[in-house]
């Protein structure tokens, strides 16, 4: 039985709980402030200077119009990302094209809505300045995207999947039949043509950095683990690598003074699914198993051969900015660590903690094996009163550069500001990882704290997830 963070109320017992579970974790007793402490030096990154050591990471609202535009709900959500203190904001997956989106209120970074998105990354420039007086150290990107298996873009319900290759066990369990369209090679240069569209607008909206999304399972991660696809982007690793490649060579002569990020899932595992009494195991696989980028092969191993090796590209292109993941979103576990998982997804086939240890480890080695990038790692939230500990840890034994912070900053949106005056921090606010804000948007709800925020709790989408969750609980 899993303890719950909040109540391992000191150090002694937080480390002793680690040790219990055979994981070590990165821990500073005594969290500094002010200027010396780790956290609040600076970075430098293609000669722009990000303030502190903390970013925002990337985290969709399902808040905005149908035809892709933020809402004032955005808006709210994004001008506190900008009160948070964080000096780098990795602003949310958008889509580059309709049939791209993950859900039918997606943004989307296209002629008709780049105008908007210019106002919404305004708003978030003028919440940070009127927090912390300047924006000229504040640095906001915005992470493109095209779900390609996931994508749902007319209806939360009904998955309507762009494939670039037939996987046995995510078939069977969407119910892709075997004469399915895969994407063809003119449809991924085709898709590769508007993250470069997109990218242009990007830099028309004043952002200062775009991610090419490379994670979660989504198609630039899928790509990735394409080994049995034949032709041009499949198949060997350079073929693999072929659809980033083609995207950054566009973005370089089509705009200059733009940035390119990546944020990878460094590894995977084989697709998790509900067991024995609903805790999650990994769905049957015979043989060894081909289709995780970063995995040994096994479906529950890791191997970083080829990730490494995707660094080695990410230099030769240029990029120096990377935010290391794991996972995607069919084994939830792994990327986003929870004391209670979404209601209509599976349980926690291992302590969160366990999990979080894989993605500090995994961004760790990779930053010990490649070091001339900027990490960006993950896992915070889950941390709960010990998260500012740990973060400095990362951070002041040089695991990872930049301690990225999501859920948290939802319900907590001045965390950072607050590590980083001293400010005693507020547990009252701290997240409690309970997935309210994932089984709202798994039910075309906004995704906002529901346990903490009043503004989503007392809406009309607060009574709607009440309901939702009681009537999940009956059925189960």
């Amino acid at each position: 039985m899993s303890k719950k963070i909040a109540t391992l109320k000191t150090a002694v017992e937080f480390k002793d709980y680690l040790v219990s579970l055979g994981i070590s974790l990165p821990f500073d007793e005594n969290v500094r402030s002010g200027p010396d402490s780790p956290l609040a030096q600076a970075r430098l990154i293609n000669g722009r200077k990000a303030g502190n050591s903390f970013a925002v990471l990337p985290m969709e609202g399902f808040d905005g119009t149908t035809d892709g535009k933020p809402t004032d709900v955005s808006t709210r959500r994004w001008q506190r990302f900008g009160m948070s203190g964080a000096k780098l904001i990795w602003g949310e997956a958008t889509a580059i094209r309709p049939d791209g989106r993950g859900n039918p209120h997606q943004f989307m970074m296209l002629d008709s809505t780049v105008d908007d998105m210019a106002k919404l990354r305004e708003a978030t420039v003028k919440a940070h300045q009127k927090s912390y007086g300047t924006s000229a150290d504040l640095l906001i990107g915005i992470q493109l995207t095209h779900t390609g298996r996931v994508a749902y873009p007319h209806d939360q319900k009904r998955n309507e999947p762009k494939i670039v290759y037939h996987h046995p066990l995510l078939d069977a369990r969407a119910g892709i039949p075997a004469d399915y369209p895969v994407l063809t090679d003119a449809e991924i240069t085709g898709i590769a043509e508007d993250f470069i569209k997109a990218s242009v607008l990007a830099k028309k909206a004043g952002f200062d950095f775009v991610d090419i999304k490379s994670c979660h399972g989504f198609i630039g991660h899928e790509l990735l683990s394409a080994v049995d696809r034949p032709g041009r982007y499949g198949g060997s690793l350079e073929n693999r690598t072929r659809f980033l490649r083609e995207i950054v060579s566009g973005i370089r002569a089509r705009t200059s003074g733009l940035d390119i990020a990546i944020r990878f899932s460094a590894t995977d595992f084989v697709p998790f699914q509900p067991g024995k009494e609903g805790r999650g195991e990994p769905m049957p696989f015979s043989g060894k198993y081909p289709y995780a980028f970063g995995g040994d092969g096994t479906g529950l191993g890791i191997d970083l051969t080829e990730p490494v090796a995707f660094l080695d590209l990410l230099k030769k292109l240029g990029i120096n900015l990377v935010s290391v993941s794991v996972g995607a979103s069919y084994n939830v576990h792994l990327l986003r660590p929870s004391a209670i998982p979404a209601c209509d997804v599976y349980g926690n086939p291992e302590d969160p903690l366990v999990s979080v240890a894989r993605l500090i480890d995994v961004t760790a080695d990779l930053k010990r094996l490649r070091p001339g990038f900027t990490y960006v790692g993950c896992g915070y939230s889950y941390l709960h009163q010990w998260m500012p500990n740990v973060a400095q840890g990362v951070v002041s034994q040089g695991k990872a550069d930049i301690a990225g912070i999501g859920r948290l900053v939802l319900c907590y949106p001045e965390i950072a500001s607050d590590i980083l005056t001293g400010k005693p921090i507020d547990r009252r606010r701290l997240c409690l990882t309970c997935s309210d804000c994932v089984t709202a948007y798994r039910n075309g709800l906004f995704a906002g704290c529901y346990a903490l925020d009043d503004y989503y709790k007392k809406s009309a989408a607060g009574e709607q997830l009440k309901n939702l969750k009681m009537s999940l609980k009956s059925k189960n």
